[in-house]
């Protein structure tokens, strides 16, 4: 007679693709596991367990973090867009006693417009990529701590 089944053989291992994509939505850990009907706990000791299973996360998030890392880039630099754009056009003819008439359509035309880098996206990645040089208010943390320093001179306690 076979042993009783565990939750993660009915309620994870089936659901490995799923898990895949809930992960590049954006789903953490403790929502996949709700989701699955496991405790939180018990999903985390899955993951240090079954491979498969730590593998399915582990890879599903490195792709989202490059998707987003090139997303982010994109819009650091500037990219191009493809969409379309419509214009009124006037369209000459003749009718069937000869004389030249005119009508307008739309038409519609496959473009590709330049989006232009987002400023905030710069400083988001200068300041992870380049803290000491672009950090906001870099100064302000050594400034803070000589402040403090001072403060315990000042005030000659000991319990700081």
């Amino acid at each position: 007679m076979a042993g009783r089944r565990t939750k993660y053989e009915t309620n994870v291992k089936p659901n490995l693709f799923l898990i895949e994509h809930w992960v590049k939505d954006g789903l953490t850990d403790e929502q996949i596991a709700k989701r699955l009907k496991v405790a939180y706990s018990t999903f985390r000791e899955y993951v240090k367990k079954y491979k498969e299973l730590s593998a399915v996360l582990k890879k599903s998030k490195e792709i989202v973090d490059y998707e987003v890392e090139e997303s982010l880039y994109k819009k650091c630099i500037g990219s191009y867009a493809k969409g379309t754009k419509a214009f009124k056009c006037k369209e000459k003819y003749y009718d069937e006693e000869g004389r030249q008439c005119e009508r307008e359509v739309v038409r519609t035309v496959e473009v590709d417009t330049f989006i232009p880098p987002d400023t905030m996206a710069i400083a988001i990645w200068l300041n992870n990529r380049k803290p000491g040089s672009w950090r906001r208010n870099s100064n302000k943390e050594k400034l803070d701590e000589k402040k403090f320093e001072h403060e315990k001179e000042i005030d000659g306690k000991k319990y700081w």
